[in-house]
């Protein structure tokens, strides 16, 4: 594919699909000169809407992207093995084969999440020695970000998973952030040796075992916005409950801050003083910044959009699909598997 970049998206996924997705496609061909975008779905939708769009935008920018027909789009609220069996021409699932067939280096999707992880598996296969794909994402930190995994592709996970979640989170940031020798820690209930359930005690031994990783120890979950480590491990039941936490206590902080800074003349004087301070604060903190889970172990690259992401958000998850590729994500964590579990 030469220097080229091309990612396949499901254009129908997510509460607002093609209206969201297709004007965030076209600001990501701007900031990225090598992307080309190929928009899977409903041509009869997708075709109308990227027409009034690309009057906007340059003959330059309109060449790199096109529609790929996809009649069906998998229900947000579908079991994976229905979408497995019954959806194998929804939009999802040709974007997903597009990655598999060599039409496209990555796939993006803001739709059903479980769905995703099913089809992904099926059409890219696994990276050999990992049994179960993980959702990674970056959280904001003091140093700039930490990754964590999984997020919810997993509730129930093997000392054994975790090792694999360790090894893989620990090279997608050694790739993308450039850091040498990530700092991973475990969540746990303590950072004491003697606390955490077997699972997590076992997994703590398995990781100190194999050596190659820069590994820290426990941390909790009062750590995890802190700057102690690079890669946050723990099974996906945790996980996703600890992301959604943190995006509601995101929200809650930025509503009482505005809400603080209402009624009388002083306050309102106040808060025009500390805008500029509560900007950057709120930019550092808003969850929807760091848009773009990963699907790790699959061998391909898939990114998952939040469903609820707006025009912006949807745009971070492309950024992150672009560095993904450049970086060549799936080969580096599998060149790593080679020594850690060979």
């Amino acid at each position: 594919m030469s220097d080229s970049i091309y990612i396949a998206v499901d254009a129908m996924g997510g509460d607002f699909g093609p209206r969201v997705i297709i004007p965030a496609s076209l600001d990501a061909l701007q900031r990225h000169p090598r992307l080309n975008l190929k928009l899977v779905g409903q041509p009869q939708v997708l075709t109308p809407i990227l027409e009034q769009q690309l009057s906007n935008v340059s003959s330059e920018i309109a060449a790199r992207v096109s529609v790929v027909a996809a009649e069906n789009v998998i229900p947000d609220d579908e079991k994976p093995s229905l979408a497995l069996r019954k959806r194998k021409d929804s939009s999802m699932f040709r974007a997903i084969s597009m990655v598999a067939d060599g039409e496209a280096q990555a796939c993006v999707s803001a739709g059903n999440t479980g769905a995703l992880m099913a089809l992904g598996r099926f059409s890219l296969k696994m990276l050999p020695g990992i049994d179960r794909p993980a959702i990674i994402t970056a959280i904001p930190s003091p140093g700039g970000a930490s990754y964590m995994l999984d997020l919810g592709a997993n509730v129930d996970c093997s000392a054994e998973h975790l090792l694999q979640f360790a090894i893989m989170g620990s090279v997608m940031t050694q790739a993308v952030e450039d850091i040498a020798a990530p700092r991973v820690g475990l969540l746990n209930v303590g950072s004491e040796e003697i606390k955490g359930n077997e699972q997590v005690k076992l997994a703590s031994r398995l990781i100190k075992e194999h050596g190659g990783l820069n590994y820290v120890g426990y941390i909790e979950g009062d750590d995890i916005f802190s700057d102690k480590v690079d890669v946050i491990v723990c099974d996906g039941f945790v996980g996703n409950i600890a992301l959604k936490s943190s995006e509601g206590a995101a929200r809650f902080i930025r509503d009482q801050l505005r809400d603080g800074f209402a009624g009388s003349p002083m306050r309102r004087l106040l808060g025009m003083m500390a805008a500029p301070v509560l900007k950057e604060i709120g930019r550092r903190i808003d969850p929807s910044r760091r848009n773009g889970a990963s699907l790790l172990g699959l061998q391909g690259i898939v990114v998952k959009s939040h469903g609820s992401a707006n025009q912006k958000c949807f745009g971070y998850a492309l950024d992150q699909a672009v560095k993904e590729v450049v970086m060549d994500v799936p080969s580096c964590i599998n060149r790593q598997l080679e020594k850690h579990l060979g």
